[in-house]
């Protein structure tokens, strides 16, 4: 069965609950340091002992973190800057499951993972609570703290308004007029993928071969094409919502209300990781209120952003930037997502080439 979360606050993209403050914890524990630990206090007492822990190790590994992908250029700029800890960035353009592929060979700290990736690869991961952890939304975490989302957002149509009128839907793509485009392949683009999945959306259930078919339809008639010749593009809110800051008259967003996919990525530490302070420090800024903020002002809803307005620590005024929310999103089993891969891998070629 499909998952739906409570309603959806101002930009939020799903509600969490309102647990303990991410404040760091009170000094004065004299006990030894431990960097593999499961949470701030029992591994280093106070937050400034993680500090000085992940300082000596002096470096931070990561991997398929794109600098323009919601503001990890800033993020990862912050973060050095604030604690003096060199960023790895390393092959900036993989995929969730290529960084776990080479996570042997490139042997990054952390990782940020599609939600289905991080489930199907948990045994990799050591477990780690951050101290906002109770703000998180049960139904995307981990119980054992071996991964949590961190940000999420809903599939989207962008488009050019001087070309064509806002569709409502993503039958109206059909429409004449609309060049629409995929963000990459959905046989490896895990947006693309998405995107053919909210256009077969039926109340809260897929029906692969409806997106299927609408993306065959606009490939016969030509009209289905490559982003730099597409004046609609079918791809995450906060990307649309980047570029339509860029250029306000010429790109809008909109979520079609029947289809209000939503999608969530991960953060997880990995078993291996060289620097393991570096990597838990790395996850108190991520998902403290500052590195939550960040998300957002690259066009990403943060995953406590529910609790964060409520105490008044969300930067509210860009929050009202974000695409309008249709209200609670559609989230995808995992039985459900395998299904729609299963079929798109199965009728893609054939129908839509």
């Amino acid at each position: 069965m499909t998952v739906r979360t409570c309603a959806a606050v101002a930009a939020i993209l799903a509600s969490a609950g309102c647990g303990a403050s991410p404040s760091a914890e009170k000094p004065g524990s004299d006990s030894p340091v431990k960097v593999h630990a499961a949470s701030l206090k029992e591994g280093f007492g106070t937050f400034e002992r993680l500090v000085e822990a992940a300082q000596k190790e002096g470096a931070l590994t990561v991997v398929g973190l794109p600098r323009d992908w919601v503001n990890y250029g800033e993020i990862i700029d912050t973060f050095a800057d604030k604690y003096g800890i060199e960023v790895k960035q390393l092959e900036p353009g993989a995929s969730s499951r290529r960084a776990l592929d080479t996570a042997a060979r490139l042997k990054p700290d952390v990782f940020d993972l599609t939600l289905e990736e991080a489930v199907g690869a948990a045994g990799a991961f050591a477990p780690y609570k951050v101290q906002g952890w109770l703000d998180l939304p049960d139904h995307v975490k981990d119980p054992a703290g071996g991964w949590y989302a961190a940000y999420g957002g809903y599939m989207s149509i962008g488009y050019d308004p001087g070309a064509v009128p806002a569709p409502a839907s993503f039958a109206d793509l059909a429409k004449p007029g609309y060049k629409v485009a995929l963000d990459g392949d959905p046989l490896r683009s895990m947006a693309a993928f998405s995107g053919v999945m909210a256009a077969s959306l039926q109340g809260d259930s897929p029906q692969p071969q409806t997106g299927v078919a609408l993306f065959a339809k606009l490939k016969q008639a030509g009209r289905f094409t490559a982003p730099a010749a597409a004046n609609t593009v079918v791809t995450w809110d906060h990307v649309n919502a980047a570029r339509a800051a860029r250029d306000s008259a010429a790109w809008k967003v909109t979520i079609p209300r029947d289809a209000p996919l939503g999608g969530y990525h991960v953060q997880a530490i990995s078993k291996a990781a060289p620097h393991p302070a570096a990597a838990r420090l790395w996850q108190e800024f991520l998902f403290s209120d500052e590195g939550q903020n960040l998300f957002q002002k690259g066009y990403a809803r943060p995953a406590r952003g529910e609790a964060m307005l409520m105490r008044g620590t969300l930067d509210t005024e860009q929050a009202a930037k974000l695409p309008k929310s249709p209200g609670p999103p559609v989230l995808l089993t995992i039985p459900q997502t395998d299904a729609g891969k299963s079929y798109v891998k199965k009728e893609w070629a054939k129908s839509v080439g």
